[in-house]
């Protein structure tokens, strides 16, 4: 009985996984108002400087990471050609991060914003954000990070996932 549990719970877990790493879930960028580049991975940041200088958006919003890299000091320093806000989330939490970019469209009359997050985590980035955030929503993906971060996601995210479906708030 045991076994059958602790299968199934593997089994459900390895589901998870593969909708979450290997099925995509992005979509298109939009004509957005701000592009968000959630914290995390290295890669994100660079996808979402693309992203803007790609598709003119007015302003790249940083949420602040505690080891910031290079390419991120470089932008909160104001040394890109972007326009960029550097924030940190609180709580500094993806449901942290939904709500400020909430409260940034509502004082700043965004209608339209571009988030950036790795490709593990954009399906339940998309599912809390939908949550604080009501204007139109584009969830583009960066490269999943590799080795121990990786790991570590794989084993994390669905649980994190199915704790966000139980909770359903802002």
């Amino acid at each position: 009985m045991i076994r059958r549990a602790v299968a199934l719970a593997v089994l459900a877990v390895a589901a998870l996984d593969v909708w979450l790493f290997v099925v995509h879930h992005t979509t298109p960028p939009l004509r957005a108002d701000a592009v968000v580049v959630l914290s995390g991975s290295r890669s994100r940041l660079p996808v979402g400087v693309r992203l803007m200088r790609a598709h003119d958006a007015p302003l790249l919003v940083v949420s602040r990471n505690d080891k910031p890299t290079k390419l991120e000091q470089d932008a909160c320093a104001h040394r890109l050609a972007a326009k960029t806000l550097c924030v940190r989330a609180d709580p500094f939490s993806t449901q942290g991060e939904a709500r400020l970019i909430a409260r940034l469209a509502r004082a700043r009359g965004w209608h339209a914003v571009d988030v950036v997050t790795s490709q593990f985590h954009v399906y339940r980035a998309r599912l809390i954000i939908e949550r604080c955030y009501h204007g139109r929503l584009a969830m583009i993906a960066s490269p999943n990070p590799g080795g121990t971060i990786l790991l570590r996601n794989l084993v994390l995210e669905p649980l994190k996932l199915v704790y966000h479906e139980l909770r359903r708030s802002c």
